[in-house]
């Protein structure tokens, strides 16, 4: 390959770089909005974690993926991904839930612990990283609270 093709591709990829940044682009916000016990079958519990996400900006955020980890009593039992998230329009906000199960040997560690101390109430702490593409900066979220793992307990509108 000649120098002059080098360059032009160097070029390329430095203009392609450049076209990432986007001045005045606020990072968008996500919260927890709802994190619930769902019924569960065979013993393990389920959950339902509502995230809302604030668009600050002017043009439409498109969420690639999410990951996430979700720890109860200190026990990480949850690590999942999703892939089918919404577009945020502009200066926009929505929601989307991500169901989650728990890891069998983690869920057996907790329900031991679960069996010794008698209370129906929870210590949580979830971590998120949401894709918004390539040369962009993902999203990292840290949220934690108190849940219930009674079915219903806990209100989709509150943590």
């Amino acid at each position: 390959m000649n120098f002059r093709a080098m360059l032009l591709i160097l070029l390329a990829v430095v203009l392609q770089g450049c076209a990432g940044l986007r001045p005045g682009y606020e990072t968008p916000t996500v919260t927890v909005s709802s994190f619930r016990a769902l019924p569960s079958e065979g013993g393990m519990p389920s959950f339902a974690i509502g995230l809302r996400v604030i668009n600050p900006n002017r043009e439409p955020l498109e969420l690639v993926g999410v990951s996430y980890t979700v720890s109860l009593e200190g026990h990480e039992i949850i690590k999942g991904v999703g892939n089918e998230l919404p577009v945020i329009d502009a200066y926009g906000e929505g929601e989307f839930n991500l169901t989650a199960s728990a890891n069998l040997f983690a869920g057996i560690r907790l329900i031991t612990d679960l069996m010794r101390n008698d209370r129906d109430s929870f210590r949580y702490e979830l971590e998120a990283k949401l894709d918004i593409g390539a040369f962009r900066p993902a999203i990292r979220v840290r949220d934690a609270g108190e849940i219930s793992l009674r079915p219903g307990a806990n209100k989709d509108t509150g943590v």
